[in-house]
C-alpha cells in the first residue's frame, strides 16, 4: 500500500496506537518490534479490541482475506513516513527543540508562551525519539497552529532521521554537552549530531533558528542562519536577555527585549541555568507575537514535572527532585544552584551518570572533586562508578541500600538534592524523606 492511499484511510481513523493494551474504537494499530516484543503477534486482537484498521510487516500474522490488515515492509518505516505525510498536507509551523540539557523544559516553557495566543501541539512527556516523534506529529489536527517537537538523540544521524521526518520550519539547540558520550564518542561527536538540526533549515528558504548568543559552539555552526539571539546579562542587542535576581530556591528573575522595560517575574522553576530556557521561549514568543506580558504570565505559571527539579516540601525535609536524567554538564549545573541556595543544612544524594563511555571515571571524580570543594554538609553516593572513586564521601550501592540508612537514620531538616540517571532509580526516595 502506498502512502497516500494509508494516508486516507487514515483521514478517517486519525487515531493511532501501537500498544494492543490500548485499543480506542476506530483506530488504526501499528504493529512496532523491538528486543523483547513482536507487535505483529497482537494485531488481530487489537482488531478484536477496536482497531479498525491493523499495519503490520510478517505476513504470517495477517490474514490475507481480512482487508483491516494492511501489509508493509517495515512498520516503524510506514509510521514515520505517515507522520511526514501528515504533517506536509497540513502545513502547520513546527519549531525542532533538541539539545544535550534543558530540551524537555525549554519545550514546555516555549509551548506555554505560545500558548498565550495559538493553539499549540507540543511533544508530550519525552516522546522525543524515531516512535513518539512520529506519534506526536500525528495529533496534529488542522485547528493547530504550531507545532513544538522535542527531539533527542543518542548516537550519531539520530538528529538526521527525525528532522526528516518533522521537517520544521524553524529550531532552537538549547546547548551542547557531555552527554551519551558512550554513543556519540567525543563532545565534537554531540555536536555534530545536534547540528544536524541547523544543516536541515540550511534547506530551507524560510528558516530561522533560536539561538543562545553565549554559546560558543552553536555559534561555531550556525553560520549564515537566519538567527533570533537570547542570552543572559543586560544586553541591548539580543532579543531576550536576562538576570537572575535571587533563588531561594525558586528562581526570581528579570528581563527585558531589546534594552527595552525590564520585567520581573517570579518563576517555580529552581536552578538558575533555567534562565537560559526562559530567555529562549521568551524569544520565541516574541517572534512569533506574543506579548510580552504573555510571557511574563506564562514563565510565572508553568510548573515543572517528570522529576525535573521539582521542589517537594515534606514533614521532614525539603527536596529538589532531578531524577530524570544525568550528565557531566547537567549534574555540576545542578550543584552549582544548590550551593548558591541559601538556608537549610544541605545534603545531597547522587546517582551514577550513564552513558559516558571511556570517560565515565573521570567525569565522576570531577564530580567528587567539585563536592570536596564545596559547602555541603552530607553526601551520600550511590552507585557502581561513584562507588569505584577514592572519595570521602557515604557510598552505597544502589537505591535499595540508600532506603535502609534512611529508614535506619531519619535524615530531618535539610535541603537535599536528589539527582542520577534515571535508570539508578533516585526518583524512589522522596517519598521515604
Amino acid at each position: 500500500m502506498q502512502i497516500e492511499e494509508l494516508y486516507h484511510i487514515f483521514e478517517q481513523h486519525p487515531v493511532i496506537t501501537t500498544d494492543s493494551r490500548d485499543c480506542p474504537e476506530g483506530s488504526i494499530f501499528f504493529a512496532l518490534k523491538g528486543e523483547t516484543f513482536n507487535g505483529n503477534q497482537f494485531a488481530a486482537a487489537a482488531l478484536e479490541k477496536g482497531c479498525a484498521y491493523a499495519v503490520v510487516d510478517e505476513p504470517e500474522h495477517a490474514d490475507a482475506s481480512d482487508p483491516r490488515f494492511i501489509l508493509t515492509e517495515d512498520v516503524l518505516t510506514t509510521l514515520q513516513q505517515l507522520a511526514r505525510h501528515h504533517r506536509r498536507a497540513l502545513g502547520t509551523r513546527t519549531i525542532g527543540v533538541t539539545g544535550t540539557n534543558g530540551k524537555t523544559t525549554t519545550k514546555e516553557l516555549i509551548a506555554a508562551v505560545l500558548s498565550e495566543k495559538y493553539n499549540v501541539l507540543y511533544t508530550r512527556g519525552n516522546f522525543n525519539n524515531h516512535i513518539g516523534v512520529p506519534k506526536t506529529l500525528l495529533q496534529l489536527t488542522r485547528e493547530h497552529d504550531i507545532a513544538v517537537v522535542e527531539m533527542g538523540a543518542n548516537h550519531p544521524g539520530e538528529i538526521r532521521t527525525l528532522v526528516n521526518i518533522v521537517e520544521p520550519n524553524c529550531g532552537i539547540i538549547t546547548n551542547v554537552g557531555k552527554a551519551h558520550l558512550e554513543g556519540f564518542g567525543s563532545l565534537e561527536g554531540v555536536i555534530r549530531t545536534k547540528g544536524e538540526l541547523y544543516d536541515f533549515l540550511r534547506t530551507r528558504e524560510d528558516s530561522v533558528i533560536f539561538i543562545d548568543a553565549d554559546n560558543e559552539h552553536l555559534r561555531g555552526i550556525a553560520g549564515d542562519l537566519k538567527q533570533v539571539q537570547y542570552g543572559i546579562g543586560d544586553r541591548t542587542d539580543l532579543c531576550a536577555s536576562g538576570e537572575v535576581i535571587s533563588c531561594t530556591p525558586m528562581v526570581r528573575m528579570r528581563w527585558h527585549h531589546g534594552g527595552g522595560e525590564w520585567h520581573e517575574v517570579q518563576t517555580q522553576l529552581i536552578g538558575t541555568y533555567n534562565l537560559y530556557n526562559m530567555m529562549a521561549a521568551a524569544a520565541i514568543g516574541l517572534y512569533f507575537g506574543v506579548s510580552q506580558e504573555q510571557v511574563d504570565h506564562a514563565i510565572a505559571n508553568y510548573v515543572p514535572s517528570n522529576n525535573r527539579s521539582q521542589l517537594t516540601v515534606t514533614e521532614h525535609n525539603h527536596l529538589i527532585v532531578d531524577t530524570y536524567n544525568a550528565n557531566p554538564t547537567s549534574m555540576r549545573a545542578a550543584l552549582l544552584n544548590f550551593c548558591a541556595i541559601e538556608g537549610h543544612p544541605k545534603m545531597v544524594i547522587l546517582g551514577d551518570m550513564g552513558e559516558l563511555g571511556a570517560g565515565s571515571q573521570d567525569e565522576h571524580q570531577r564530580i567528587v572533586d567539585f563536592l570536596k570543594s564545596s559547602d555541603i554538609d552530607t553526601v551520600w553516593l550511590v552507585g557502581k562508578n561513584f562507588g569505584a572513586i577514592d572519595s570521602p564521601y557515604r557510598k552505597f550501592d544502589n537505591v535499595s541500600e540508600v532506603k535502609e540508612a534512611i529508614a535506619k537514620e531519619c535524615p530531618e531538616g535539610n535541603l537535599i538534592l536528589i539527582k542520577g540517571s534515571n535508570y539508578m532509580r533516585l526518583f524512589e526516595l522522596p517519598q521515604l524523606l
